[in-house]
């Protein structure tokens, strides 16, 4: 029988010690991807009149199956009019709001060929078109991060006619 020299048993023992330590700050440090939500967000159905609603279902045809690396999820109601994509959701309604009134000092962005308005709050950003025929909405979760907006303008400007917004200027 051979004598364990004491540097060789502290070896061993701090082997499994140092590997766990490790997994557990890979682990607190967000190192392990979560599941992707990929239930169904709620969402409600608004009546819209047939123009408005030909222009939505073309829209929602187009929008991708993944926006800026969020997978699309589905929609409770009204999946004409509205798309979802990630966790939390990113969620484009179609036709279900009005015609938003600008402020005349308000931070208006243009993304390829799109006019937006943000409006904060507390938990989310939601931005309105004010340049289309058929009034957009998407709501984006403080939480949320990406180039989504950019995704959204090509399928927006492909099937959302453009309106001038008059004084309104992106």
């Amino acid at each position: 029988m051979t004598a364990k020299s004491p540097a060789r048993v502290a070896t061993v023992a701090a082997i499994p010690v140092a590997l766990l330590v490790g997994v557990l700050a890979f682990w607190l440090l967000g190192g392990f991807p979560k599941a992707e939500a990929t239930g169904t967000v709620r969402t409600d159905a608004v009546a819209m009149d047939e123009a408005t609603t030909v222009v939505c279902r073309a829209l929602v045809a187009r929008m991708p199956e993944t926006l800026g690396g969020l997978h699309r999820r589905p929609v409770s109601a009204g999946t004409e009019q509205h798309a979802a994509f990630g966790d939390p959701a990113i969620v484009l309604s179609c036709g279900t709001v009005g015609k938003r009134a600008v402020p005349r000092d308000a931070q208006l962005l243009g993304v390829s060929g799109v006019c937006w308005y943000p409006e904060e709050h507390k938990q989310e950003t939601v931005w309105t078109t004010i340049d289309r025929q058929v009034p957009l909405r998407v709501v984006v979760p403080k939480k949320a991060d990406g180039s989504w907006l950019s995704h959204l303008s090509a399928p927006i400007t492909e099937t959302v006619p453009y309106e001038d917004p008059g004084t309104t200027h992106c």
